[in-house]
């Protein structure tokens, strides 16, 4: 288990005010002799019967990065993304870095009106913090922080954000307003039905894939968003009972009636990006172990299993 303290105190001096624990995952794996990866029928067949019951609507997409292989439930249906949409937002930013138009060292001047509910801890600092770019980048990512999402779309505009997501051909994925500040939306009608944002599990999937190979913004833009998220400190969902040792590159979101986790597994057998997503659920608890947080962990442990033979990884409780 990484304490958030440990991460952020090497990119925000504030953080020493920080301290995040996060559910413990998994032992580490134990090898067991390779066998030959199962088809992406039983892999269907097995988030079939995880699907089966839930007291939602969920979505799910899976993408082997080395042989391309797919399966998609749902994956092409639109969902609210809450803070999954950070990924974006990310995304938009660091292609403006690329760009020349915006520097990762820039200093950002945070006043008090700036700060807004939620999570993260931005909003627990005085006005007059003037932490850089990179900073709140980092925070907006790794423990979500929505202060830091808005101070980032100050310098952004959130149009900017549907227009990089357009020309990597992913015209669904949209972020609506700053984070608590609907009055901002620029898609009224969407922002109320879906709230922060909107996208399909496939599209995300899409997104992570670009990451993963370099083609969303840079190589070196891309490799840094995939270090964020690798440091991403929610463990309560996919991550919930893989490996301890994993690297496991994500974003999760959630609110009421909606929670979602999608990232990439750095499996040794095989990569793999995986995206789940659910909409009027019932339950609305956001304890530890509410429905959709266990569906997702039971998720994340077959596609890893599915992919990875070669590991053998405790089987969850029960």
């Amino acid at each position: 288990m990484r304490p958030a303290a440990r991460l952020l105190a090497a990119v925000l001096p504030l953080a020493s005010l920080l301290c995040a624990c996060v559910p413990a995952r998994a032992a580490g794996p134990v090898r067991a002799p390779a066998a030959a990866p199962a088809d992406t029928a039983r892999l269907r067949r097995t988030l079939d019967d995880l699907l089966r019951g839930y007291p939602g609507i969920a979505g799910v997409s899976v993408l082997n990065l080395n042989s391309g292989e797919r399966v998609s439930i749902r994956g092409g249906e639109t969902f609210p993304t809450a803070s999954l949409i950070k990924v974006a937002v990310l995304v938009a930013l660091l292609d403006q870095v690329n760009r020349g138009s915006i520097g990762l060292d820039e200093r950002i001047s945070m006043l008090r009106r700036d700060r807004v509910g939620g999570s993260g801890v931005l909003q627990y600092m005085d006005g007059g913090l003037q932490p850089t770019v990179a900073d709140v980048a980092w925070l907006m990512i790794t423990i979500s922080d929505n202060t830091a999402t808005n101070l980032i779309l100050d310098h952004l505009n959130v149009k900017t954000v549907w227009e990089k997501m357009d020309s990597l051909g992913l015209p669904h994925t949209r972020i609506h307003s700053k984070t608590f500040l609907r009055s901002t939306s620029i898609a009224v009608d969407s922002s109320v039905k879906y709230g922060l944002g909107v996208t399909t599990p496939d599209e995300t999937v899409r997104l992570l894939e670009l990451l993963y190979h370099g083609r969303a913004v840079s190589p070196a833009m891309d490799s840094l968003a995939m270090e964020m998220l690798r440091n991403n400190q929610d463990a309560t969902k996919l991550a919930r009972w893989l490996p301890e040792d994993l690297r496991f590159a994500h974003k999760t979101g959630e609110v009421d009636q909606s929670r979602s986790d999608c990232g990439v597994m750095y499996g040794p057998d095989a990569p793999v990006a995986v995206c789940v997503m659910t909409r009027e659920n019932t339950s609305t608890s956001y304890a530890p172990d509410n429905p959709a947080n266990l569906l997702m962990a039971r998720i994340g442990l077959a596609v890893f299993r599915h992919y990875n033979p070669s590991v053998s990884v405790p089987d969850p409780p029960r």
